[in-house]
């Protein structure tokens, strides 16, 4: 198991860890929103969706789009597939996480 990927998975976990990253991210699986129709949804600040949206995105969770003026963000299932198929691989071959 490559070290690489092992940093993806912890990345991914980092990033779901948060609670109302957890919801974006639950939320994009559904449908494609901007920042405001996120921020309308959980009834958090516009400053604070956008972070959790960086924060989704750097961690491979989130893709986004521009639609004329708005940026609308979704969940990247292609992403969220590799990042299943490396953690099934982890765990039917463990003693590979422990070799750097």
């Amino acid at each position: 198991m490559a070290y690489s990927q092992l940093e993806k998975i912890s990345r991914v976990c980092k990033a779901l860890s948060d609670i109302t990253r957890l919801r974006i991210f639950l939320l994009l699986t559904e449908r494609t929103l901007c920042v405001n129709a996120i921020v309308n949804f959980l009834g958090i600040s516009q400053p604070a969706v956008s972070q959790h949206l960086k924060i989704l995105k750097e961690a491979g969770l989130v893709k986004s789009e521009r639609k004329g003026y708005w940026m609308h963000y979704s969940a990247d299932l292609k992403k969220i597939k590799e990042i299943a198929d490396i953690l099934l691989k982890i765990l039917k071959d463990k003693k590979s996480v422990f070799v750097k």
